[in-house]
């Protein structure tokens, strides 16, 4: 294990190479043959905005007979492209045999797979392979949203490389119908922004969106969110594409897209606009003092009716009543112009919250007549 404080690990000022954001890592889902790797490689170069190149050689698919990748064969592909470009080659590994052969083939740089991080055993093994190293290393979040186990997988790997360490932001797996590939709960990575502030975090627009039509809005929400950078395939002929076609677009698409951001800056330098930052964010803190005053008041509430209710020998939870609450909150967000989603979340939480503070109430209640 490398000795001394892991999140010397996270410097953001090293080794990703400038300090201008967007640092970008493109090319193909996966390797598909040494003229597509190149062809893509030089593109991408020639565009000046990219500074690693990335593509999947071991594809970690959910059906079997999918393309997998093409393994070690392509290997060589991703590293001449580095020689031939510059671009610093970047590749997936879900194993400690893969770390192994990519460390033999001189690449400097990998992620590490939404796939591998839900289980902690598979992250530590790559980390132990990775111990000594200095490959700048990205772990994507797991697939289902767990804060704490994408949090571990990132210690896990900064206990034993000496090299960079970084999120890597690509949405969350989730039932239902969306627009989505990836449900983006940007509050995840804004959470563990806010637990891990040295973590240079980046965004992986295409495996959220899963649609090209979507990249554009998705890479600039991340822009948006002070992110260091981006992660978007990119394929020369993107229908062609071996493995997730739709959501890859042209080298030339992608000089664009980047084209197009919009990126602030992450720190206010005048001194004007900072005492106006500082005087909104004040009036923001009395809001949030506010509303926790009327939640209190709410749960006070909630108490005093889970003693009636248990009194009156009433069940704790009202579906009808439940679904007044959500038609009258709805109906009035929508004349205060507040987004549905955002408030059915909290109205949710809150009346979980009140359920559990009725039945607390009523276990009390019922340890008084014992």
């Amino acid at each position: 294990m490398v000795q001394g404080d892991p999140s010397a690990r996270f410097s953001i000022n090293h080794p990703l190479g400038q300090e201008k954001r967007p640092v970008v890592v493109a090319g193909p889902c996966s390797a598909e043959s040494r003229e597509q790797v190149l062809h893509t490689a030089k593109s991408l170069a020639e565009g000046g905005r990219v500074q690693f190149f990335r593509a999947g050689l071991w594809k970690p698919r959910t059906r079997p007979n999918s393309f997998e990748g093409l393994g070690e064969q392509a290997l060589p592909w991703l590293m001449e492209a580095e020689a031939t470009t510059g671009l610093r080659a970047i590749t997936e590994v879900a194993t400690p045999e893969h770390v192994e052969k990519v460390l033999n083939a001189g690449m400097s740089a990998v992620w590490i797979g939404a796939r591998t991080t839900v289980s902690p055993f598979a992250v530590q093994a790559i980390a132990e392979a990775l111990e000594g190293t200095d490959l700048l290393v990205m772990v994507k979040n797991p697939m289902h949203a767990d804060l704490k186990l994408w949090i571990g997988a990132l210690e896990r790997v900064a206990s034993c490389t000496r090299g960079q360490v970084c999120g890597l932001h690509r949405g969350f797996s989730s039932y239902g119908s969306s627009e989505f590939r990836n449900a983006p709960m940007w509050e995840i990575p804004i959470a563990l922004r806010s637990e891990m502030p040295e973590v240079p975090l980046f965004c992986d627009p295409s495996h959220i969106s899963g649609k090209a039509e979507h990249l554009q809005d998705v890479a600039q929400r991340a822009m948006n969110l002070g992110m260091e950078g981006l992660m978007i395939e990119s394929h020369p002929s993107p229908a062609q594409a071996l493995s997730d076609a739709e959501q890859q677009i042209t080298p030339d698409a992608l000089d664009r897209l980047l084209a197009q951001l919009d990126v602030p800056v992450q720190h206010v330098v005048n001194d004007d606009a900072q005492e106006s930052l500082d005087a909104l964010r004040l009036q923001i803190d009395s809001v949030d003092e506010q509303l926790l005053h009327m939640l209190d008041k709410r749960m006070t509430l909630a108490r005093e009716i889970g003693a009636l209710k248990h009194r009156n020998k009433w069940s704790l939870l009202s579906v009808a009543r439940w679904r007044d609450i959500v038609k009258s909150r709805l109906d009035w967000a929508s004349q205060m112009g507040l987004n549905h989603d955002f408030l059915s979340k909290i109205l949710a939480s809150v009346h979980e919250e009140s359920i559990r503070v009725q039945g607390d109430e009523a276990d009390k209640e019922r340890s008084k007549q014992a």
